[in-house]
């Protein structure tokens, strides 16, 4: 019952908290008996502040498992995007009117709001970004170009995503420094005590992420960083697949640099942000040069503001980070805690609903007791392309899921493939909505194979 109060506490006017405790129809001794109902789960009670998901294609209920692509919004989100641009749209930090002392105020309000989520120890530790691969960017141009030099080592994964390589093959590029990958074990997850034996003193950065948006699996981080720091080294943590789906703290982790993006946060596009010491951020050149992020500008040359400022050149997505902090509103009054113990049993029940599929291959660990996966599954069914089984479950079903190589190549030759399908859940969804995938994806299966 305190969960239903404080659910409906955070979203008032939604359906969330109801459904907890519902009146009999009978009565005794002229008295009305309450019987407790069921409890909702958490994607029952939360789904009605998501007004994209209660939509149908082709007379089938949307079904939306692309969640490691993006999020979808709630409508406190969009209210408080709205409320910005029709009531005190302005630009930040640099006006005395009332507008823009309003503006500022919500946006520097909303890096607040990170700092908190993440328990950074100073909101100044927060840069907000395009996205997480400008995030990336902004590390290796900035710390990567001034302190990585010839013979000098950068450790990956074969698992990062896309943006946490190609940045760094720039610098690798650049300064002739050495790319160095580690593999998987034979469970399909990135290879620990491979990345443990690569570290030396050539090391400079290592680059992983925390969750995998293939395999599902969960990277040790504050191991890594503890072996990391004996040789030197620094470590950049991809953030974006675990801050949306767990409690993440940054000072726990101690990372020297963290990522993540709003837009899968339930936020809006267009933002995200890069964490860093505010020690380490101070001993970095800007990223971009322009308004904002200079102190003082002569004829040849500038100084620069301090952080965060020094890393936000211009005019910042202001509305956008309003909203990204909403959604944190959003996800701090459900509790992150209760979101991950939500999709750990999400995440159980779609591994092994997909097992029940004849021919399939789950990519990435098998959950266990002491080994959790995220709630995705990354999958491909044998002599069917997973882009002709993503086509169908949309078109002839509602079910949206990804297929392609989820910005992964090195990990998917490394796995032998060229694609994989991918179901990707968020706290919103249901096991009711894994029994209609499944059901979907077994008639997919059917119609596709019976052509042949």
């Amino acid at each position: 019952m305190a969960a239903a109060a404080a659910l409906r506490c955070c979203f008032p006017g939604s359906a969330i908290g109801s459904g907890f405790v519902r009146p009999n129809s009978s009565t005794r001794g002229g008295h009305a008996a309450a019987v407790a109902a069921p409890a909702a789960s958490l994607g029952h009670r939360t789904r009605v502040d998501f007004p994209i998901l209660h939509q149908e294609f082709g007379g089938a209920k949307l079904v939306y498992f692309d969640n490691g692509a993006t999020s979808q919004k709630p409508s406190s989100v969009m209210k408080t995007l709205d409320e910005y641009y029709r009531s005190y749209n302005a630009n930040v930090h640099r006006g005395i009117h009332a507008l823009s002392a309003k503006a500022t105020d919500a946006y520097e309000g909303a890096r607040r709001k990170v700092a908190s989520f993440v328990n950074a120890a100073d909101s100044r530790e927060i840069v907000f970004t395009r996205n997480a691969t400008e995030a990336i960017n902004l590390v290796a141009y900035s710390w990567g170009l001034s302190n990585i030099k010839q013979g000098d080592e950068i450790l990956l994964t074969v698992a990062e995503h896309h943006s946490a390589i190609v940045p760094w093959q720039f610098v690798s590029q650049k300064t002739g420094a050495t790319l160095k990958y580690v593999g998987l074990t034979k469970e399909e997850v990135p290879d620990i005590e491979q990345l443990k034996g690569l570290l030396s003193n050539k090391t400079k950065m290592v680059v992983v992420h925390h969750v995998s948006n293939v395999l599902g699996s969960m990277l040790p981080i504050e191991e890594i960083v503890t072996w990391s720091k004996r040789v030197g080294a620094k470590v950049l943590v991809d953030a974006c697949q675990s801050v949306p789906h767990m409690p993440v703290d940054v000072q726990k982790l101690g990372a020297d640099f963290l990522v993540a993006s709003s837009h899968k946060m339930c936020g809006p596009t267009g933002v995200g942000f890069m964490h860093g010491t505010f020690e380490m951020l101070s001993s970095m050149e800007p990223f971009l040069g322009g308004g904002e992020m200079i102190a003082d500008v002569f004829n040849d040359k500038s100084t620069y503001a301090e952080p965060p400022s020094r890393f936000e050149a211009g005019t910042p997505a202001i509305g956008e980070a309003i909203g990204f902090g909403a959604a944190i509103d959003y996800l701090s009054c459900i509790g992150m805690d209760q979101i991950h113990e939500y999709e750990k049993e999400l995440a159980t029940y779609l591994y092994e609903s997909l097992l029940s599929v004849p021919n399939v291959r789950i990519y990435g660990p098998a959950p266990s007791q002491t080994d959790h996966r995220a709630s995705l599954c990354s999958f491909n069914v044998e002599n069917v392309h997973p882009t002709d089984i993503a086509e169908i479950l949309d078109l002839q079903h509602g079910v949206a899921i990804r297929s392609g190589h989820h910005c992964a190549q090195i990990l998917h030759r490394t796995l032998g493939i060229n694609a994989s399908a991918r179901a990707s859940l968020h706290f919103y969804n249901t096991k009711e909505e894994v029994d209609v995938f499944i059901h979907a994806l077994k008639d997919t299966i059917d119609f596709l194979t019976s052509r042949h």
